[in-house]
């Protein structure tokens, strides 16, 4: 059983590699010459096997078991329907697409074709929220009443994946909510076992636009007078991490000397504040779950690190959660300000691979799907639009300034999809 690569930046890259070593890569669609050799190399992929095109690609028929669609946002959608109709199995990295009704589109064809699609939400195979989802189930505090569900960002890596990057604006690739939080409105509708009822948005580009260039700035850091005084710039955000993400991001050649070359035509070289993004750097959103559950949805590009927090408050205790310290806290209601409250803090196992372990489960489960009918796995396609349509509404919520109700949009999208 073997597999093909369709885009082989770093996210198809970590799935391939376990394919590779559970099964075999057949197959590497690549336009970019350098990826495209890295995977060749890495996978021992023939040559005839190498395509710059999907087009290429597909003209071959099926000639492996499934794809790994880990292309940019909006080649999703084409790509997955043809795969469909050749008959693959995907694992196809999420979003699905930017377009609610093309993930509905995809949902209704791969149903109907019973193929498997499984989105790469990573965060369902990770200890930290599995541990947290066993807790509510349990049902020891009680049913949940609301949530605070947190994700930073990170200010660095705003910076270089929504604001230098591919995902900077939202007509070439999606808006952030979507892009970097359909993650989190499928955790939160997993974790609350309940579609979404109703949602409103706020939020805005506040602080990468060229309002707040320092003066003298330049729209190079390589060229800037000022970029000594800058955390954005590009030789302090590359230089010192060569070899690592997101250096490895920038460019093929990892080395201080290859960065710096690359840095002077690269998008990754742009002032942070002069690049042509429009995507929020923060916004806040409130989602109200059919029963009855209440949660607030901070995403924020202004904090130090890269994790996800959450307090979670139940009928008889309240769950707090740091993904980053791998830390849960479990804490039972006292009766009265000075009795003793019964706590206990869980440190979920640790687990090898990215997401804290979240990549290696996602593989696990794509690989044992295959050539398996009864297999049904943690994040199907059907499970995954759910989070997809709720991430729209978020944004049309935001851009409106109403309240979305969810069942009136998915009647509005079915009507759309029939059209």
């Amino acid at each position: 059983m073997k597999l093909a690569l369709i885009g082989a930046g770093q996210r198809g890259m970590i799935y391939a590699e376990q394919a590779y070593r559970d099964f075999g890569i057949a197959a590497v669609v690549e336009p970019h010459e350098g990826r495209r050799k890295e995977a060749s190399d890495k996978f021992q992929i023939p040559a005839n096997k190498q395509f710059t095109s999907v087009d290429e690609f597909f003209s071959q028929g099926k000639i492996c078991d499934a794809v790994i669609i880990s292309s940019l946002d909006r080649d999703h959608y084409e790509q997955t329907m043809v795969a469909l109709d050749l008959g693959y199995d995907i694992l196809l990295e999420k979003p699905i697409s930017p377009c609610p009704e093309e993930c509905i589109k995809i949902q209704e064809k791969a149903n109907m074709l019973g193929r498997k699609v499984i989105v790469c939400h990573v965060l369902r195979y990770t200890n930290f929220f599995s541990e947290i989802k066993k807790i509510i189930d349990s049902n020891e505090l009680g049913k949940v009443v609301t949530i605070q569900h947190n994700e930073n960002i990170g200010n660095y890596h705003m910076a270089h994946s929504f604001v230098r990057g591919n995902w900077r604006r939202s007509d070439i690739s999606s808006p952030i909510i979507m892009q970097k939080s359909c993650h989190d409105m499928d955790i939160l509708a997993w974790l609350v076992n309940s579609e979404a009822k109703r949602i409103s948005s706020y939020g805005d580009l506040t602080y990468f636009k060229e309002a707040n260039a320092p003066e003298g700035s330049a729209e190079r850091c390589l060229d800037c007078q000022v970029a000594a005084e800058c955390r954005f710039d590009v030789r302090k955000t590359y230089l010192p991490i060569v070899g690592n993400w997101p250096a490895t991001a920038v460019s093929a050649h990892q080395s201080e000397e290859g960065l710096l070359k690359d840095l002077e035509t690269s998008p990754y070289g742009r002032c942070v504040y002069r690049t042509d993004n429009d995507v929020c750097d923060h916004q806040v959103s409130i989602i109200e779950f059919k029963n009855g559950v209440s949660v607030t949805f901070n995403l924020s590009g202004f904090t130090n690190k890269m994790y996800r927090s959450l307090k979670i408050m139940c009928e008889h205790g309240e769950i707090r959660g740091d993904d980053s310290s791998n830390i849960i806290e479990i804490t039972r209601f006292a009766s009265n300000i000075d009795a003793k409250y019964e706590q206990r803090v869980i440190h979920p196992e640790s687990t090898i691979g990215g997401h804290n372990g979240g990549d290696t489960g996602l593989m696990n489960d794509f690989l044992a799907n295959l050539g398996n009918p009864d297999y049904n796995s943690r994040s199907s396609i059907d499970d995954s639009v759910e989070s997809h349509i709720m991430a729209y509404a978020t944004e049309k919520a935001r851009l409106t300034g109403t309240v979305i109700d969810i069942d009136q949009l998915k009647s509005e999208l079915k009507r759309s999809v029939a059209l």
